[in-house]
């Protein structure tokens, strides 16, 4: 209602389905050498069913994007509870066009009734664990904790198991609430999203709010703490309202360089 009288509700969801894409580069240090220039594509917090033209504006933006490993940080849906039909069906739609492999972690809207159907679609959901991929030799992990942000199910030491001190990884989480247990666990980079980015926000890209425990330095696009790289997505779709102001939508592509 305000943004209607305010005249912003068109703009607003004009602005949802613009979907931008970004590029980050993560230098990590003991990276292996086949590894250097590997890249990442970060979906997050899609809320596929919130918005009927969503799913054919992200398919759009993904046409010819190149990457080596696609990774989604949670938040498929857009309400916390009932069907998942309409969900599972977009994502159908959006996995046609994305290159294997997938990873991805639940986030706070999601359910693990989920996974069965997801995993059909050969999308591996890391559910407090952590997989390998092999180049030349070498060795990179991902791994991924469950929403430790409502759920509140996520188990960092589980997650790093089986994972070498000396390795380097990438732990896929939905919130950046969790970032000084990723630190000290020993991971290398840590993707999110959660936040939106705040989706509606001031001019400048001054968030409202941000719904997570943590300050705001880390609730949206790149940041560190100790030696963790991190990076929060402000999400490729909308939840609650489906419009975006001053906060346009992300698509990441993630290159990871050798120090």
């Amino acid at each position: 209602m305000v943004l209607q009288v305010l005249g912003l509700r068109g703009r607003g969801r004009r602005n949802a389905l613009r979907i931008e894409l970004r590029h980050n580069e993560i230098p990590i240090a003991g990276l292996p050498s086949p590894f250097d220039g590997f890249t990442l594509l970060h979906l997050s917090d899609m809320h596929l069913d919130m918005h009927g033209d969503f799913p054919r504006a992200l398919i759009e933006r993904l046409r010819d994007v190149d990457y080596d490993v696609a990774v989604m940080t949670g938040d498929f849906r857009a309400k916390t509870h009932g069907p998942l039909e309409a969900t599972v069906n977009a994502m159908r739609l959006v996995r046609a066009h994305l290159k294997k492999p997938v990873y991805a972690v639940l986030g706070n809207h999601d359910s693990l009734r989920m996974v069965p159907d997801f995993e059909a679609m050969d999308i591996r959901i890391l559910l407090n664990e952590s997989v390998e991929i092999e180049r030349d030799g070498e060795a990179l992990f991902i791994a991924g904790i469950d929403d430790p942000h409502y759920f509140r199910t996520d188990n960092m030491e589980k997650a790093a198991e089986g994972i070498p001190p000396d390795a380097v990884s990438v732990l896929l989480a939905h919130s950046p609430e969790i970032y000084r247990q990723a630190a000290h666990a020993g991971f290398s980079v840590m993707l999110c999203g959660h936040t939106h980015g705040g989706q509606i926000c001031l001019p400048g890209g001054v968030p409202l709010m941000v719904n997570a425990s943590c300050a705001r330095r880390y609730c949206k696009g790149s940041w560190r703490y100790h030696a963790l790289d991190g990076y929060t997505s402000v999400g490729s779709g909308v939840s609650m309202v489906d419009v975006r102001l001053n906060c346009p939508p992300e698509i990441t592509i993630h290159r990871l360089r050798a120090l």
